[in-house]
């Protein structure tokens, strides 16, 4: 029989964060959303709390509540990492 080893979606998030954090902590700390992504995401976000979103706009906007969630988690290692130092 087969042990399946489960990993949750936010151990994944901590695992790639923490990897990403090591490579160059300085540089993840500098990391930021270009200024026309970050006015795509305000834009979805206001859409969806006045009319809602259909059904690839939602997809969209999980998609960078993800990736704004592995680049919080990369910064937040990233401190540690240099506070370490």
């Amino acid at each position: 029989m087969y042990k399946l080893n489960v990993m949750t979606a936010s151990a994944a998030y901590d695992t790639v964060a923490d990897f990403l954090a090591s490579m160059d902590p300085v540089r993840i700390l500098e990391l930021h959303a270009p200024d026309s992504m970050q006015q795509r995401l305000e834009e979805l976000i206001e859409k969806e709390k006045e009319t809602g979103l259909n059904k690839d706009e939602k997809d969209e906007l999980d998609h960078y509540i993800v990736l704004e969630r592995l680049i919080r988690l990369a910064k937040a290692n990233a401190y540690l990492r240099l506070a370490k130092k």
